[in-house]
């Protein structure tokens, strides 16, 4: 290994400890365990909350106007593309998308036309201004933007890839760096391993692939809201077990999702069209896994020097997510809502479950049905409805590890893997999210029976 300077090892080891420390370690703090970036974006949401839902409101106009007057100017070729011809020049659906976000944000936050938007289970519960999905996402994604460079520009990464590839890549067919990846969203937040695999497959680390499986099996949410979740149906006494049952049915999930459809027909290309070779994850001759992480580690910190091209960067990121990402929360998080909220589409569709939940001898079969998959259209709502309509202990902790290892839940990460460039469709994420349920359900219920 070549010798490297002493101020080369401190851009390496110094942003990077930052960045594990802000992103994956969690802390106490007011009596919960929470991400330390949480923690700022919470302070800082409660200093901005007077003027948060205007600041959103004017956010989501912005981005369908230009979106909208994008679509009528003159096309240019990708070389000629700015950052903010590239942030408006969206396609005619996404452009849709913005401008249906902007309108239910404008009639959420006037209450105008049908209830059925601006109430508070559906527009109402996104765009509330001290805890709406939608205005928390504004101060996490000011955060996440400016300080997701100290984990992906120091060479944390590539430390890490080449340290961790052959565990990742034989269980569960993912580079060495997706581990950071996984252990953000793991121990930190779902939406922060979605934001950092959104933009390591922009930079080309990611093949279509393996983008999609990062996003869709391990943005699992925290512990904090893991913890809300087994509370809400009042077995706060048993988090230890559930949170075990959740990591062990999401691990066995993460060997099996990538190997079928449709996670094993995304193509292993990077998202500029080249194809998966293999060859950078192979160590040279004279070197092992460790030396080789450290030597690519230093030439990434290295070549990342500049603290002002970093904040520059930082900040296109914040206004990237702000514009690309947050619309389609609105949009898509507000009908999944209003479908669940004002139809019987949910009880109707989760009807197939209940003689699937009789077999695994879950007691109130019928009244868990539905609970299985109104969980699409947000994570919490599946507790909410049994902590009132189930008494069954057995079916309360059932629902309650199911709605957390189902995942893709369209207020949230369904919404933000839609509005990102991930090559994963709607009709795809819903194919996962049943899959998720079915293969999960006899893992979690021969638990249950064992506990309960």
């Amino acid at each position: 290994m070549q010798k490297t300077s002493a101020s080369t090892w401190a851009w390496f080891l110094i942003p990077s400890i930052i960045g594990v420390m802000l992103f994956m370690v969690p802390v106490k703090y007011n009596g919960d365990w929470i991400i330390p970036i949480a923690i700022l974006a919470n302070w800082l949401a409660g200093i901005v909350t007077p003027v948060i839902l205007w600041v959103a409101v004017a956010v989501l106009v912005t981005a369908a106007l230009g979106s909208l007057i994008m679509l009528f100017t003159p096309k240019k070729d990708a070389s000629e593309r700015g950052f903010w011809h590239n942030l408006f020049g969206v396609s005619l659906f996404w452009t849709i998308t913005r401008i249906v976000g902007a309108v239910f944000a404008v009639m959420t936050a006037f209450k105008l036309g049908p209830e059925a938007i601006w109430s508070d289970g559906t527009g109402g519960l996104l765009l509330d201004p001290a805890e709406g999905l939608v205005t928390f996402l504004f101060t996490i994604f000011i955060f996440a933007g400016l300080l997701l460079p100290l984990l992906m520009n120091f060479g944390l990464l590539e430390f890490f890839g080449t340290m961790m590839v052959k565990i990742m890549r034989p269980l569960f067919k993912l580079p060495g760096r997706s581990s950071i990846d996984a252990l953000a969203s793991w121990v930190g937040d779902g939406t922060i391993g979605v934001l950092l695999t959104d933009k390591q497959y922009q930079e080309g680390h990611y093949t279509k692939r393996e983008s999609a499986i990062i996003a869709t099996t391990f943005s699992v949410v925290s512990i904090t809201f893991s913890i809300v979740i087994i509370g809400t149906v009042g077995l706060s006494e048993y988090f230890l077990p559930f949170y075990g049952t959740v990591i062990l049915t999401g691990l066995i999930l993460a060997f099996i999702m990538p190997r079928i459809y449709p996670l094993s027909r995304k193509k292993q290309e990077y998202a500029d069209g080249r194809p998966f070779t293999g060859e950078e994850e192979k160590v040279p001759p004279g070197y092992n896994s460790f030396t080789h992480g450290i030597e690519h580690a230093l030439a990434k910190a290295h070549a990342n020097r500049d603290i002002g091209k970093s904040v520059k960067d930082g900040l296109k990121n914040v206004i990237d997510m702000w514009i690309g990402v947050i619309p389609v929360v609105m949009a898509f998080g507000t009908l999944a809502l209003i479908i669940a909220e004002y139809t019987s589409f949910f009880q109707v569709v989760g009807k197939p479950f209940e003689p699937y939940l009789a077999l695994l001898q879950i007691p109130e079969a019928a009244k868990a049905a539905p609970l299985m998959i109104v969980g699409f259209a947000d994570m919490f709502l599946p507790s909410i409805l049994a902590a009132g309509t189930v008494t069954s202990e057995v079916t309360l902790f059932t629902v309650a590890v199911i709605s957390v290892v189902q995942l893709i839940y369209m207020s949230e990460v369904g919404g933000l893997i839609l509005g990102s460039k991930i090559p994963v469709n709607f009709f795809e994420l819903l194919v996962i999210f049943l899959l998720r349920t079915v293969i999960a359900l006899p893992m979690v219920a021969l638990i249950a029976h064992m506990l309960f």
